[in-house]
């Protein structure tokens, strides 16, 4: 069974149509291609995507197709509508659209596991292992902590901590790494890695248009160009030999970045 459906999906304004005809599928926790990367340049339409697939509104806009999430179609149904099985969690590069800037983070984490029925020191407790779980040290002083007074790193990781205390069949996770520095970037990539795509985990749709961070990640790649889906491949193959334009243009900006790396240095020897 897939976590998410996505068949015809075209999403159009006024003057031109923004998405044409995407097709997408993420199977569920436990199955191969549970963590999938929709990868693309700048205006590929992977946003609007997930926007699509979050039950976002997209004012202005025609939006027409299929999106199914847990097997229940949401397309134009909002988040607070859909059955629990069927809404999607979020973790995007910018942390303070998702947390309330006035509340303790604990206080966030566990709001969402006391509406599964949990009792307040419960959901508490839960809240604190998931904020450790994300790597946020300090236990009570991180949860009582509002997002102002943490790191944008910091904030990010909270961010996903709501994320996973959401009960749902996929995490959508979009271009959530892009405002990190590259060591904060490596552990929320773990982090992914650790807590999706398992059996009893929720889906990961990632959506990036850095190729690099997607083959750590995913197992399996979709590459958008222009509205429309271009390629679907295994990561390793897509690297070896992309099939697309796109795919190609993505393969051989991802070598240009690597190559111009520094050389590493073995341990012990001085430069």
């Amino acid at each position: 069974m897939e976590a998410v459906r996505v068949r015809g999906l075209t999403v159009a304004s006024a003057e031109r149509a923004l998405l044409r005809g995407v097709d997408l599928d993420v199977p569920e926790g436990g199955l191969p291609g549970a963590r999938t990367a929709l990868v693309g340049a700048s205006g590929s339409g992977k946003s609007l995507t997930a926007a699509a697939v979050l039950g976002r509104g997209l004012p202005g806009l025609r939006v027409t197709g299929s999106v199914r999430v847990g097997g229940a179609e949401v397309l134009g149904v909002p988040p607070q509508r859909r059955p629990a099985a069927s809404r999607a969690s979020s973790v995007g590069q910018d942390p303070s659209r998702a947390l309330h800037p006035l509340v303790a983070v604990g206080a966030q984490v566990a709001s969402p596991l006391r509406a599964q029925g949990l009792s307040r020191r419960a959901a508490r407790s839960e809240a604190l292992d998931l904020l450790a779980a994300v790597g946020l040290a300090g236990g009570r002083a991180v949860a009582d902590a509002r997002p102002g007074e943490l790191s944008g790193g910091q904030r990010q990781r909270a961010c996903l901590a709501l994320a996973l205390a959401r009960p749902g069949p996929l995490v959508v996770a979009d271009e959530p790494t892009t405002a990190l520095d590259v060591v904060t970037q490596t552990g929320v990539v773990e982090l992914l890695r650790e807590r999706t795509g398992g059996p009893g985990q929720p889906a990961l749709l990632f959506i990036t248009h850095d190729l690099a961070v997607a083959a750590q990640l995913c197992q399996r790649v979709v590459v958008a160009a222009e509205g429309r889906v271009v390629e679907t491949a295994v990561c390793s193959h897509l690297l070896a030999g992309p099939s697309s334009a796109a795919g190609r243009s993505l393969v051989t900006a991802t070598r240009r970045a690597a190559s111009a790396l520094p050389p590493r240095t073995p341990a012990g020897v001085t430069p």
